[in-house]
């Protein structure tokens, strides 16, 4: 009977971005890191180069890269060139299939606090809304900008496609919220005498009063000193 194989879970976009540079060329890793900034792909892919590493040793252990030639540029230390394997090519493909076909359920901050936004009073919520609409549209005016310049130094459009994403996503956020806003206005999502007597039931905390009511830390005494009376 043959051994039975258990597969990686595949939850760690950094490695697949390593295959991904790594089936256009060999590479050493910092060339991987510098092509990833380059291309700004850590906007889309968190990149530290300690995870990096760690990263690459464990593809190597599971055959999916393999070391090519280790490389000295002067004084510098070495520097070990990687390559795809055979293996690492079917995984790369495999995993890039699964993500573009298959959604996923991903947990947003934003996400969690709304399905919590009754524990703030309405208006304290409307406000911080509105805030929230003004530092998305100037991500929106950034990522505008990125994309114009990548047009103008004419980059395809393939390149930085996770841009254009990125910009609908931020602009159906800015939608959903303006809506969110009017819609606790008007009637608190259908809930909004409950919610303000719910918060006028519950003050909230005034924290001025939590310094003067903590205890006082004793005064510091050297080791052996004494105190007279």
């Amino acid at each position: 009977m043959p051994p039975i194989v258990i597969r990686p879970k595949r939850s760690n976009p950094l490695a697949l971005a390593v295959l991904a540079l790594l089936f256009e060329r060999p590479m050493h890793p910092y060339e991987m890191a510098a092509t990833l900034k380059e291309r700004h792909k850590e906007d889309s892919i968190k990149l530290r180069y300690g995870s990096l590493y760690t990263v690459i040793d464990i593809l190597a252990r599971e055959g999916h890269i393999t070391p090519r030639e280790t490389l000295r540029d002067g004084r510098r230390p070495e520097r070990t060139v990687y390559e795809l394997t055979p293996a690492g090519n079917v995984e790369m493909r495999e995993w890039m299939r699964s993500l573009l076909k298959t959604p996923v359920k991903e947990y947003p901050q934003f996400e969690a606090a709304l399905s919590l936004l009754g524990a703030l009073p309405p208006k304290e919520a409307s406000q911080l809304l509105q805030k929230r609409i003004i530092a998305l549209q100037e991500q929106a005016e950034n990522t505008r900008a990125t994309i114009t310049v990548a047009q103008h130094h004419g980059l395809p459009a393939l390149f930085s496609v996770e841009t254009s994403y990125h910009l609908k996503m931020i602009e159906a956020e800015i939608e959903f919220v303006h809506e969110l806003v009017a819609q606790i206005a008007h009637d608190g999502c259908g809930w909004l005498p409950q919610w303000k007597r719910f918060h006028k039931e519950r003050p909230a905390l005034d924290t001025s009063d939590l310094s003067a009511s903590a205890p006082a830390k004793p005064p510091h005494r050297k080791p052996g000193s004494t105190t007279g009376s």
